[in-house]
């Protein structure tokens, strides 16, 4: 309820326009979910959330180039295998935090904006703190080449 109180108050100073749309964040527990909206139209623009599998496709690619760690010689092939497996996917599922998550969305949201040819928008923090994953996602936004 007094997230909601404080997003409204938040979106009475802020307005996306088609110069500057306003990207919009909500988390919840486990996801962040991310937008660029344009308000004069009622268009969202470009979205991105840790559920889209563009996100997952990304990630997990960016974790199978590192390399796995070697086992112990005078194991046999088949203990060398097992515990590969058993690694490689327990790094695809677990590897990254919630925070990191929100990174990679961030990045991955700058980047599809860019490519439309957005270069500016209007943070909307939809009543959270700036801060943890709302500020990884902003400052991840920021890296890439988005201006707010």
């Amino acid at each position: 309820m007094s997230r909601r109180m404080r997003h409204k108050r938040v979106r009475r100073k802020v307005s996306g326009t088609s110069s500057s749309p306003r990207l919009c964040i909500f988390r919840s527990l486990n996801h962040i979910y991310a937008q660029i909206i344009d308000d004069s139209k009622g268009q969202t623009l470009v979205s991105m959330s840790t559920l889209d599998p563009h996100f997952h496709v990304t990630a997990n690619q960016s974790l199978d180039s590192e390399p796995k760690p070697r086992a112990k010689r005078g194991g046999s092939k088949k203990e060398e295998a097992v515990k590969n497996v058993i690694a490689g996917e327990a790094k695809q599922a677990h590897e990254m935090n919630k925070s990191k998550k929100a990174e990679a969305i961030g990045s991955l949201l700058a980047e599809k904006a860019l490519s439309k040819g957005i270069k500016r928008v209007v943070f909307d923090r939809g009543g959270y703190k700036y801060h943890g994953r709302v500020k990884a996602l902003a400052e991840a936004v920021r890296q890439v080449g988005l201006s707010f």
